[in-house]
């Protein structure tokens, strides 16, 4: 359970602060913010799934390495997310309040990157289906409903800082798949 909760806790970061952009921009009524809030559901929780499905077959293909890759992984992912230009991210956010069609879905895979290659990780790393999709998809909801609620509130800084402390979280957690793998 703590291995899933180091998982998807990043994952409600980064959703966080992708909600709290848009939220910020001009989403103002309910029906908005749960049709943002469900794009969220599908995209930020359903991508990491995919990643589930490549990340189980590459760690029954590459066997004991596979907490090594893992963790190596997730650090990349972490540094990723530090290193990434905020800008492009709250500006593809930015456009989901209006888009529709093949545009939603290009710009839903799009913010979701990250959460594909996490949901590799969770593959590697052999964590529980079930738990993974119930998890996955409340922090998506709760996350996004969080930002875009309060996202007008709160400052560009805070933003960034969820983002970064995602970003940290992730190769904390990186590190620490390693140092179990070395370990045991």
């Amino acid at each position: 359970m703590l291995k899933l909760l180091a998982f998807v806790l990043p994952l409600g970061l980064d959703t966080f602060a992708v909600a709290a952009a848009i939220g910020a921009g001009q989403v103002t009524t309910a029906r908005q913010r749960l049709r943002i809030s469900l794009i969220f559901v599908v995209f930020e929780g359903g991508m990491p799934l995919i990643g589930l499905a490549l990340g189980a077959a590459l760690a029954r293909g590459i066997g004991q390495a596979a907490g090594y890759v893992a963790g190596a992984a997730v650090v990349a992912v972490g540094a990723w997310m530090l290193l990434a230009s905020d800008e492009d991210e709250g500006e593809k956010a930015g456009r989901l309040t209006g888009s529709q069609g093949l545009a939603l879905i290009a710009l839903g895979i799009g913010i979701s990157l990250d959460e594909l290659a996490i949901g590799v990780t969770i593959g590697l790393a052999h964590v529980t289906l079930t738990a993974v999709i119930v998890a996955i998809a409340l922090q998506s909801l709760v996350a996004a409903q969080l930002g875009l609620a309060i996202g007008a509130r709160i400052g560009e800084r805070w933003r960034e800082r969820a983002e970064r402390l995602a970003g940290i979280a992730l190769i904390l957690l990186g590190v620490y798949l390693i140092a179990r793998q070395l370990a045991g």
